[in-house]
């Protein structure tokens, strides 16, 4: 799998795809969708469709997909490669979510949290499938969140598609498994392949299963944990994990609430406030007697204290 868009800037999200097979932009077809690295501290989430005519899904069937997580690394590759070699009758694309725009996603003010994050990449690669032409009749989606509530809003986006949501989906309609395994092997390869934008020299890459409880990925977050930087970008630093370990070993940082008073927060940091300069009641270390500059003198400027 050639992702060499992504890796040209893996610090943003990046939309892989195949060509478009002519039959399914002439025929009715199903789509599926899945996610591969929902739960994973290291790396990107990526969310991945397929498609084909509705009167090939017995010939998708039989190319043997499955849910990834139940297949061998080697055994998704193999599949991949059947799948992407189905150019006449599949085609399919990826949503390719960086660890940046993950943490950064879910720590920006207005709360953007992951499963939202997720709906817009299916309703966003769903779309990008009619944009091209695909004849959609029928998306099935491996849930995120209440099924009910996700094929509602689906369904309600694409008026006209036959929407079915459901937990598992993955391991029940081969559509989605070839999705799952199309999202997870590009996770696999994105995960291997990494370039680090920062400078960390020959880095460890033996950081286990990138999920928060796997020893082997503790012990890389506590190796390349920067006391003041924090972490690099291939780390979800939204993740909880990681908010745990900077909160315990790295440096101490206070950001200044913008709701928070200018004097309070200057009394807090035991500093004078600004606004102290211009008031009637000087604060005693600004009352010291010093003698006046002689652009004042020289211009006969004094201070006054009423108008």
């Amino acid at each position: 799998m050639d992702l060499s868009d992504f890796e040209a800037d893996n610090s943003v999200s990046c939309r892989l795809s195949s060509s478009i097979p002519d039959v399914c932009k002439t025929e009715d077809c199903c789509l599926g969708i899945d996610e591969a690295g929902r739960g994973p501290v290291l790396g990107p989430m990526v969310y991945g469709i397929c498609f084909c005519p509705v009167s090939r899904k017995e010939d998708l069937k039989n190319m043997k997909v499955a849910d990834s997580k139940t297949l061998s690394e080697a055994e998704r590759e193999n599949l991949f490669l059947k799948i992407d070699k189905a150019k006449g009758f599949v085609g399919w694309a990826l949503q390719v979510l960086s660890p940046n725009t993950i943490s950064t996603s879910m720590l920006q003010r207005a709360k953007y949290n992951l499963n939202a994050l997720s709906h817009d990449a299916a309703i966003g690669l769903v779309q990008y499938a009619l944009d091209c032409g695909v004849q959609l009749k029928e998306v099935f989606v491996d849930t995120v969140g209440p099924a009910e509530k996700y094929q509602d809003k689906l369904s309600q986006r694409f008026p006209g598609v036959e929407v079915t949501v459901r937990p598992k989906a993955d391991s029940l309609f081969p559509v989605v498994s070839a999705a799952s395994i199309c999202a997870k092997v590009a996770r696999d390869h994105a995960v291997k392949s990494w370039k680090f934008a920062e400078d960390l020299g020959d880095v460890d890459a033996d950081y286990g299963s990138g999920y928060p409880n796997d020893p082997k990925t503790k012990s890389w977050l506590l190796k390349y944990l920067d006391p003041v930087f924090g972490y690099p970008q291939f780390v979800r630093f939204s993740w909880s994990t990681t908010q745990t370990l900077l909160d315990s070993k790295a440096a101490a940082v206070h950001w200044d609430d913008d709701e928070e008073d200018e004097e309070k927060a200057a009394a807090r940091q035991n500093n004078a406030s600004m606004l102290s300069y211009f008031s009637r009641n000087k604060p005693s270390e600004l009352t010291h007697t010093r003698d006046t500059h002689r652009f004042f003198t020289e211009r006969k400027l004094q201070s006054i204290n009423t108008l």
